[in-house]
């Protein structure tokens, strides 16, 4: 997420706020075990995989927002 942004606006919206800090961290961390999961590297069932991608989302959205609203 954000690959497309210039790493230091990143970092500076990282150190400006620890919500948006605690959100991107926590969509990596879901990004790489619903990767896992779909490479068969992390075995879960349906249900855990799809809550998963929804907490996925739900951060992305909230960042989306936060990127787009920072001052």
């Amino acid at each position: 997420m954000f690959e497309n942004q210039n790493p230091d606006d990143v970092q500076a919206m990282m150190e400006q706020s620890d919500e948006f800090k605690r959100l991107y961290q926590r969509h990596k961390e879901l990004d790489k075990q619903v990767l896992d999961a779909e490479l068969g590297v992390r075995p879960m069932d349906d249900l855990t995989l799809h809550t998963l991608k929804k907490e996925k989302l739900k951060a992305k959205d909230r960042l989306t927002y936060m990127w787009e609203h920072r001052a």
